[in-house]
């Protein structure tokens, strides 16, 4: 595919997946999420890559629908998503729940890290939060923005923000659509860390690095998938499925792997294949 709003990086095991509409603030189009769609496809299917940071060009993350696409919506007399038949589908098929635009994120094996390095409004701010985790500049300004457009809270947004941030914030955020600095936000667990502008990027991309050092790639891809469906099973259950992990995870090249490497105190060598 041919990218027009987004670049496409990969250094290592990590990616970095830019919007990349800065003329328009990289606000959301149907083409936008067409190609983040695929690229996140690209990922799951690369065996190399174990982490996508998601970030904006220039000075925005990402400014919400484009203003030019809400009128096409009122033209058509509805909402038109704009994107077309050859739409991927990561993530999919992990769970019924996560069947859906951005809760297919919920279902990726790649970890995914928003970098918001601006503005994140509306459907920009719905993406930073269905990133598994979280960077933004102190200067980031944040908005649910659908408020003033006399519209629902969108893609599931009053499902997850509650579960970031509590209720009594999340009703704040949601009901008022009024716009936050992330460094209004820095205690709310809405941001795993809240920096100066100049160094989001690479210390979002030095997470990732040292995620691909540290940690396994099969404990990476298990532990995501384990957070996820525990949000929508009992304990029993959640205690069940790791005991199952578990017994399989002794078996495979990255147990031994980091035994050896802890009885030998050296940094352990991973299968990224494994």
């Amino acid at each position: 595919m041919e990218l027009k709003a987004t670049t496409f990086d990969v250094a290592g095991s990590t990616a970095t997946l830019t919007l990349s509409r800065p003329q328009r603030r990289n606000a959301w189009t149907g083409r936008m999420h067409t190609e983040l769609r695929y690229l996140l496809q690209r990922a799951e299917i690369d065996p190399e890559i174990r982490t996508v940071v998601i970030t904006g060009m220039g000075e925005d993350f990402c400014v919400g629908a484009d203003s030019q696409a809400l009128e096409g919506h009122i033209e058509k007399g509805g909402y038109d998503a704009g994107t077309g038949a050859e739409l991927a589908n990561p993530g999919y098929g992990v769970a019924p729940q996560f069947d859906q635009n951005f809760a297919f994120m919920f279902g990726l094996n790649v970890t995914t890290i928003a970098a918001v390095n601006g503005a994140a409004a509306g459907v920009g701010f719905v993406l930073a939060c269905y990133c598994d985790l979280r960077f933004a500049a102190n200067d980031a300004k944040l908005t649910t923005a659908h408020g003033p457009l006399g519209l629902p809270a969108e893609f599931g947004l009053s499902w997850l923000l509650p579960r970031l941030i509590g209720l009594t914030r999340a009703n704040d955020l949601l009901i008022s659509s009024r716009v936050v600095l992330a460094s209004e936000t820095k205690d709310w667990g809405l941001f795993n860390d809240v920096l100066e502008p100049e160094d989001l990027l690479i210390h979002a991309q030095a997470y990732a690095q040292d995620l691909a050092m540290r940690v396994a790639p099969s404990a990476q891809r298990m532990t995501k998938r384990q957070i996820y469906l525990d949000q929508h099973r009992d304990v029993g259950a959640a205690v069940l499925d790791s005991e199952e992990l578990l017994q399989d995870a002794m078996t495979g090249p990255d147990f031994r792997e980091g035994v050896r490497a802890l009885t030998e105190k050296r940094d352990p060598i991973w299968d990224e294949n494994s």
